[in-house]
């Protein structure tokens, strides 16, 4: 693991050894330019590439245990930062879920590769689905984990009670600055009790907890995460957000494989179920008793066997 670094680079993302984000490990780290940004990247094996896309707040770093498992079976495994978050660019603007979907596609583009397998979760589960309809021809397969179709969660929220609790921390979001300053006040504490919080009974680990919360104080870090869940909201009457809604109506056409904690507090398994609707090819619903909004990391060991065996499978609809 490496040292904390205080320090970010020209382009207002941490760089250097000593980031605080480039974690050692079997993978390598390098920069890659897509979309007008700099996003950096953990790979590690070769073949067909998996591209991991992480939600909020984490970053690359929660799929430590997915790289070498992918790498492991025959997979080009790579992890990388979103926009804003990690070793990526903190950009003043960008970050819609299409502008957003376009980092990951031009980063697949980026690693000369023809398509990907999109593997997401939270946010970056929001973001493959947007990806998969924006740019279907990049996309090979899709998996996404702990984050519903964007049109069901946008129902979801608006229509069902107890989901729009249980994510009340998106409507909190909706504040000025005040976000901004609860995920960074105390070394970011807030960010150790929502891991916490949102896990199952496998409390996660004291140290991966600290990893994450250095992460988020790296400058600019809480505003740009906390960036795509205003869009969410406040472009739902206006005519880019309703033109999102439409854009979204487009069927899914790759296998797609959607993964859920039957104790996810955060996404309740309701506003997740029935996905499927919005997919036109073979699509395999799993649900993970016992684990919380983090199955990758409260069960890494179940999670990758699911998401290996269904990407070596040639008859996903099985």
């Amino acid at each position: 693991m490496t040292a904390p670094d205080t320090g970010t680079g020209a382009t207002g993302s941490p760089g250097g050894n000593g980031s605080p984000v480039r974690m050692e490990g079997p993978w390598t780290h390098r920069d890659v330019a897509a979309n007008g940004a700099r996003f950096h990247i953990a790979e590690l094996g070769d073949g067909p590439l998996v591209l991991l896309l992480h939600g909020f707040p984490q970053f690359w770093w929660t799929w430590r245990h997915q790289l070498t498992a992918l790498a492991d079976a025959g997979f080009r495994a790579v992890a990388m930062d979103l926009r804003g978050v990690g070793g990526s660019d903190r950009t003043p603007r960008g970050y819609d879920p299409a502008n957003l979907a376009l980092d990951i596609t031009g980063v697949v583009r980026s690693l000369g590769e023809p398509d990907a397998a999109l593997v997401g979760h939270d946010l970056g589960g929001y973001l493959a689905w947007t990806a998969a309809v924006m740019r279907p021809k990049l996309v090979r397969r899709l998996v996404v984990s702990s984050m519903p179709h964007p049109r069901r969660w946008r129902s979801a929220m608006l229509s069902d009670f107890s989901q729009s609790r249980a994510g009340s921390y998106v409507w909190g979001f909706q504040r000025p600055w005040v976000p901004e300053r609860q995920l960074v006040a105390d070394d970011a504490a807030l960010v150790g009790r929502l891991m916490r919080e949102w896990s199952g009974p496998v409390a996660p680990e004291d140290e991966a907890v600290e990893v994450y919360r250095r992460a988020m104080t790296i400058p600019s870090t809480a505003h740009c995460s906390i960036e795509p869940y205003r869009w969410m909201v406040r472009s739902m009457a206006r005519p880019d957000g309703i033109q999102f809604n439409r854009r979204m109506k487009r069927p899914v056409r790759v296998p797609t494989l959607h993964l859920h904690g039957s104790l996810d507090p955060v996404m309740r398994t309701r506003s997740a179920a029935g996905s499927g609707e919005y997919v036109e090819a073979p699509y395999r619903w799993r649900l993970f008793d016992g684990l919380g909004h983090f199955p990758h990391e409260e069960d890494p060991a179940a999670f990758s066997a699911e998401l290996v065996n269904w990407l070596k499978d040639p008859e996903p609809d099985r």
